[in-house]
Order: C-alpha cells, then structure tokens, then sequence
C-alpha cells in the first residue's frame, strides 16, 4: 500500500511542477509515487503548466530553488556560496521533509533504553529523555489505566 503524501510534500510537487517538471522528474527527485504525484496534480491549476527540461540540472546547480524550483538570483555584493533555496520558508520546508540529509555530530547521538518495554533506541541532541516513544512515558508515569 502507497503511502499518503503529505501537505508540504503535495506543496513542493505542485511547485515543481508549476515550475516545469514531469510528473517522472518530481517523482525521482521527491521519492513519491509517480501516479500518485499526478493524481494528486491534475485538478490542480499546475497540471496545465508546459513541462520544461534542465529544471533538475538547474537545482544542482544551484540556479533554482531546491524546494520550489524558481529562479534564484545570486546577489552580485556577496559571491561567496551560491544559494540553494528562493527565500526562507523554502528552506524550513525542505529540511522538514528531508531530515535523514542533515549532517549530524555524531557526539549528540545517544543510545538509552526505555525503561518501560526494556527496547535500546538512539536519541540525537538529547542527553535526558529516557523512553522511546510517548506512550510508553504516560503508561510507567500515570500506570496502566
């Protein structure tokens, strides 16, 4: 069984799409359903966009937006690193989506073990918590109820 696109992912399909994509291209860039991605799309006024190529050559080379796709313009008084994202909220809702491509220190990964089911897990950045899930902390603090 597929599993349900979320809202920011639909968001960012529909982006891409309005800015030129196939269906093919979000699909392998998002990791989505091929036939999922165009059925989420074609009641939507994004369907009737032309399909452009190079928009994923434009990504990696950082001319268009990572999230949206748009143009982004380098501004000329800061050449340092180019810009991989069109504006700020393109850049939260990418790294909401794509959290397993955040480098990690591997000094804040701790391994613990719940002391209600006994199971080991891994927590990153955070030294205190002590169970796996939030479940098993409200069944050991307020019992079995």
């Amino acid at each position: 069984m597929a599993r349900k696109i979320s809202d920011e992912e639909l968001e960012q399909a529909v982006l891409l799409r309005t800015n030129g994509m196939s269906y093919r291209k979000i699909s392998d860039y998002t990791g989505l359903n091929t036939e999922a991605v165009r059925y989420r799309c074609k009641d939507l006024p994004c369907d009737d966009a032309p399909v452009l190529e190079g928009v994923l050559t434009k990504i990696e080379h950082r001319e268009a937006c990572a999230f949206c796709g748009k143009p982004i313009t380098q501004d000329e008084h800061h050449p340092g690193r180019r810009k991989r994202f069109c504006c700020e909220a393109c850049r939260r809702k990418y790294w909401k989506l794509h959290r397993d491509e955040q480098k990690k220190k591997p000094s804040a990964i701790y391994v613990k073990v719940c002391p209600y089911c006994g199971k080991t897990f891994e927590v990153y950045g955070n030294r205190n918590r002590k169970y796996c899930c939030h479940e098993h902390y409200v069944l050991d603090y307020f019992g079995k109820g």
